[in-house]
């Protein structure tokens, strides 16, 4: 299947599976050769435009797709059935869009919607918490950004990029292009999972900013508007949302492989593998939890929905509320995700890890991601809600 056979206007709502499940599908063909090939995922990309899945978010008054938040988690998790890299830079690009349109003032956030639209924009992020913190410095009117940020996944691709920077005594966030004057792209990602998402290093070195390009206001001490809570639970939505759909697709593939090609251990007693009561044992065991996982991540999904709706009306109890939701499914998806992964060959055999059939990349990538902030402090939260009624506010984190 070619790009060009993927090209179609915004979806209607209910056909954004059937777009995501045709591009699940070209991806998986050639999957393992552009895993191992880790080429910048240029071509990906263009594929993801061509089908219309980067406008999903706009809305419709805006030439967009007008979907929802649900549309999005859905279309990361199939997409990840066939590519947890590609399932990756998507999700990261619907979070970067929602951050800056919801931290724009009204203006702000129509004139850069409708630019996206009309761009077909990829966005990106450069706001590792690890790091220090990027500088804004006032020149005239406008001002000057410096610094250095590690993982800024998407960034090296994206023809925005979102982030937030040090002001005067405060801090302030800003979209800058993702090719201007002083921006520099590490291309230094070299991880043995997650390998085309071009999660590399990037500097600033001082760029200009436009006054215009400070979202809300160049004001440091504004307060965000209240929405803006739910950018990292709307992120743990969609990592939660790739684990499972990767775990999906490593079950998947073990299943047909158990069924076309293993055989069955010379003390079984069966005529074929599928049939050993072993693996129909182990098989229903990563199944049941698979569909645990599924479920808290539909309870998660709906909690974000109900949050979300509430705009800027939103509290603080339900905005904690939504992210227990959330982090309780990121916590469960987390280890189900690296369970499936790791004991489908137990399932499969040892010629399952033939370096042919790529099946160690989908652990690979689950393993590589799921350190991107340690579960164990997510855990953490759940507890801490569940017990107390808070979550500890951690930016960016929490």
């Amino acid at each position: 299947m070619s790009p060009l056979s993927l090209v179609t206007d915004h979806p209607r709502p209910h056909d954004w599976a059937a777009a995501a499940l045709r591009l699940r599908d070209h991806l998986r063909a050639d999957a393992v050769a552009r895993e191992r090939a880790a080429a910048s995922p240029r071509g990906e990309l263009e594929v993801l435009r061509a089908a219309g899945l980067l406008a999903l978010l706009n809305p419709a008054a805006h030439g967009g797709g007008g979907g929802s938040f649900a549309d999005a988690y859905a279309v990361v998790r199939i997409i990840a059935q066939a590519d947890t890299s590609i399932a990756q830079l998507l999700s990261y690009h619907y979070l970067h869009l929602t951050n800056a349109l919801w931290r724009a003032d009204a203006a702000q956030a129509e004139r850069l919607s409708r630019a996206s639209v009309a761009g077909r924009w990829f966005w990106g992020g450069a706001s590792n918490p690890r790091d220090p913190e990027s500088r804004l410095t006032r020149d005239g009117d406008d001002f000057r950004l410096d610094g250095r940020k590690t993982f800024a996944s998407n960034a090296a691709l994206a023809d925005r990029i979102t982030l937030r920077a040090q002001l005067d005594d405060g801090f302030a966030v800003l979209v800058v292009p993702g090719d201007r004057a002083g921006v520099t792209h590490g291309n230094d990602w070299d991880a043995f999972g997650q390998k085309l998402t071009e999660s590399g290093t990037i500097t600033f070195d001082t760029v200009w900013v436009g006054r215009d390009e400070i979202l809300g206001g160049a004001s440091a001490s504004a307060p965000p508007p209240p929405r803006t809570t739910l950018v990292v639970p709307l992120h743990q939505l969609l990592i939660t949302s790739f684990y499972l759909g990767t775990a999906e697709g490593a079950l998947a593939e073990a299943n047909a492989y158990i069924r076309n090609t293993s055989r069955p251990w010379q003390n079984s007693g069966v005529p074929e593998a599928r049939l050993d009561p072993y693996i129909l044992e182990h098989y229903g065991d990563l199944d049941v939890a698979l569909r645990a996982s599924l479920a808290l991540a539909d309870v998660a999904r709906d909690a974000f929905e109900a949050a979300a709706a509430q705009g800027n009306a939103l509290t603080p109890e339900e905005r904690n509320r939504a992210a227990a939701a959330i982090y309780a499914a990121k916590v469960h998806a987390s280890r189900t995700a690296l369970d499936i992964t790791s004991r489908i060959f137990e399932l499969m055999g040892a010629r399952a890890t033939a370096n042919a059939y790529g099946f160690d990349r989908f652990w690979r990538n689950i393993r590589t991601h799921t350190l991107h902030d340690p579960v164990v402090y997510k855990a953490r939260e759940v507890g801490n809600y569940a017990l107390n009624g808070t979550i500890t506010a951690i930016p960016l984190y929490s």
